[in-house]
């Protein structure tokens, strides 16, 4: 036994087992000790029995609940309730409870005399609701959502009008990502230290505002991009020409091109621009409201992860440098994203769309596994 760092009740009983060990009588080692006979025979029989974790204390019900299940209830009841729903003559001014106001609440309203802060907390944090967590949702207004969506996730599989594409067929997922600024911190960054993250300075300056352009090849996982002042048509028509004039794409015999509904490449005109300039080309829109089902967002959230954050560029230039940088960086590297919703993903979202029409519904905020 750590006699130095074992508590003083271990340590008194292990004391108990060795004494006996080496024939004491229980009188000699109760008065050795300074504890009862009895409490000697207890934990030797203990010790026969059950070793080195009879030793131990027995598992006890803990200190009775001061609290009826009702006032705990009326809690958790109050907490899932934004704090202006409350039929006070005061009305509340704040938009969520912290665990003090709830138990300040508590008090006012009579449901307990009095109740702390970490009680309530503690009640929160054992029940299945947690009312103080949310996500985001939209509800899907396209009215042509599901074929919209089911064939993106074709294209996905290879597979469009009910047809495997060829080896020549090829499936670019493109978008843009717009005001990127250019903010120099006005001290240098601190490096981490022992026990001391790594610190970004928080005043800085402005140096104006640029956007990223990106086509990312769903199957091939490569990504070719741009560098553009703003977003537009004309830029991202710039972006079409450097990918369709680029091989495999310039001789493939069809390159579809999946696209939300930003003014850069939104409605039918956008589809007959790009069939015009490339008769190769297939401009295929998403619902609206459904960027999460396009793959360069992925690409532009590892982008933003790890090449603008944190944002510290002495200059447009130095911007559009490192940007520019990354691609042939992430394109040596990257490997086509598991993509794992499926038309069957699909017709269980539409189904539970249908069901719940007049609830909300939490739309995934990603579908992959990179």
């Amino acid at each position: 036994m750590a006699g130095y760092t074992a508590p003083f009740w271990l340590v008194q009983r292990a004391r108990i087992v060795l004494l006996a060990a080496d024939g004491v009588m229980n009188v000699d080692i109760a008065q050795r000790l300074g504890v009862d006979v009895d409490t000697v025979c207890k934990w030797r029989k203990r010790f026969v029995a059950e070793g080195l974790a009879g030793l131990k204390d027995r598992p006890r019900s803990g200190r009775p609940r001061r609290f009826p299940a009702e006032v705990v209830a009326g809690v958790k009841a109050m907490a899932c309730q934004p704090p202006a729903a409350r039929q006070v003559a005061d009305p509340l001014p704040w938009s969520r409870w912290s665990s003090a106001e709830l138990a300040a609440q508590a008090v006012a309203e009579g449901l307990a005399v009095s109740v702390s802060a970490s009680t309530v907390r503690r009640w929160l944090a054992e029940d299945a609701i947690r009312p103080w967590r949310h996500r985001s949702w939209i509800f899907p207004r396209d009215p042509d959502f599901a074929a919209k969506a089911a064939r993106v996730l074709d294209l996905y599989e290879r597979i469009w009008d009910d047809s495997p594409l060829g080896a020549d067929e090829f499936v670019i997922s493109a978008d843009e990502k717009s005001q990127l600024q250019a903010l120099s911190r006005c001290h240098p960054e601190l490096a981490a230290g022992p026990g001391r993250v790594r610190r970004v300075e928080f005043e800085y300056e402005r140096h104006g505002t640029l956007a990223y352009f990106g086509a990312y090849d769903v199957h091939r996982a490569q990504l070719i991009g741009r560098v553009a002042p703003k977003t537009g048509i004309v830029p991202f028509a710039e972006l079409a020409e450097q990918v369709m004039t680029t091989e495999p794409y310039a001789s493939a015999k069809r390159v579809f091109w999946i696209v939300d509904n930003g003014s850069s490449h939104n409605g039918q005109a956008s589809v007959d621009r790009m069939r015009t300039a490339w008769p190769t080309a297939t401009l295929v829109h998403l619902p609206v409201h459904a960027s999460w089902l396009n793959q360069i967002e992925i690409v532009f959230s590892v982008l933003q992860r790890k090449v603008i954050k944190p944002v510290d560029f002495a200059d447009l230039d130095a911007l559009a440098a490192r940007l520019t940088a990354f691609e042939p960086r992430y394109n040596a590297a990257a490997r086509p994203f598991n993509w794992r919703f499926t038309r069957a993903d699909l017709d269980d979202l539409i189904q539970r769309i249908d069901a719940h029409r007049a609830a909300p519904l939490l739309i995934p905020s990603s579908a992959v596994a990179a």
